[in-house]
């Protein structure tokens, strides 16, 4: 039985440039695959070409990943889509995750990859949509789709978390994001990080991390603390204080150790050299 598809592409779903360059180059990047790969000719058919647009492509490999008994692939599909449509932000966003990854992780060498195959990928657009449920006071629905996140992708991102856009979530296993927590445009986070409390407060409890914030594998940021534009924060770091902007911390607990200019997320580099000034 043929698996059940978004068929036509809404007004607005796809309209904006970025969406419409992203959609163009993974269709050429699939028939290249498809000729050069022709094993996975039913996937590359079902996934990229037999759909009219991005969002109807992204919409069919999210459900079909995500589906369960309790909510089957068709359900699933029409919550996306009807997700999409009230909100083409999300769909706008992913396009831009895509490109994000490919100019950051060298082990990326297109779009088409991390449509397919990238769990972190998958569970931004996934928490995109959750959000978007959470805030339109759909909250069992929006928890659903979290749980099945985390046991699909390893992944737990609270769906009232707030996140930007052009954001690397690379390999993303074990990556943990608490309810208050807010990630700006343009960060790149490794796997096992932690964005959580410090206990059984209410309110305002999760880190703020801004503008291009490279955070290292196995980092712990806790707390209502604010990670400043630019910053680096160590691998396997435990970060309890506000951290300054363009300043790299490391150490348990973390500590600055140097400053830095431009934004660590984009050149992804995650030595610690001798810093142009010791803090």
């Amino acid at each position: 039985m043929a698996q059940p598809h978004l068929v036509l592409c809404r007004p607005g779903r796809d309209s904006s440039p970025i969406v419409q360059l992203a959609w163009s180059t993974i269709q050429m990047e699939a028939a290249a695959l498809l000729r050069k790969e022709p094993t996975l000719a039913r996937m590359i058919n079902s996934a990229i070409l037999q759909h009219d647009c991005f969002a109807s492509s992204m919409g069919n490999r999210l459900a079909q990943k995500l589906a369960s008994p309790d909510l089957g692939t068709a359900a699933l599909i029409e919550v996306l889509g009807h997700a999409f449509d009230a909100e083409p932000d999300i769909v706008e966003a992913a396009a831009g995750d895509l490109q994000a990854i490919r100019d950051r992780d060298p082990a990326c060498p297109d779009l088409l990859t991390p449509l397919l195959h990238f769990k972190g990928f998958q569970a931004l657009q996934a928490h995109r949509v959750a959000h978007y449920l959470w805030t339109h006071d759909r909250p069992h629905l929006a928890k659903h789709l979290q749980s099945r996140m985390s046991e699909v992708f390893a992944i737990d991102i609270h769906p009232a978390a707030r996140l930007g856009r052009r954001i690397l979530l690379d390999h993303g296993t074990g990556l943990v994001i608490g309810e208050t927590a807010e990630v700006d445009d343009d960060v790149s986070i490794l796997q096992e990080v932690t964005l959580g409390g410090t206990g059984k407060e209410d309110g305002e409890r999760h880190p703020k991390v801004r503008r291009g914030v490279l955070i290292g594998a196995g980092a712990k940021i806790l707390g209502n603390i604010e990670i400043g534009e630019g910053a680096k924060v160590g691998a396997g770091s435990i970060v309890l204080a506000p951290v300054e902007p363009y300043t790299t911390v490391v150490g348990v607990p973390a500590r600055p150790v140097s400053r830095h200019t431009g934004m660590a997320a984009l050149t992804m580099d995650q030595m610690v050299r001798a810093p142009d000034y010791v803090i």
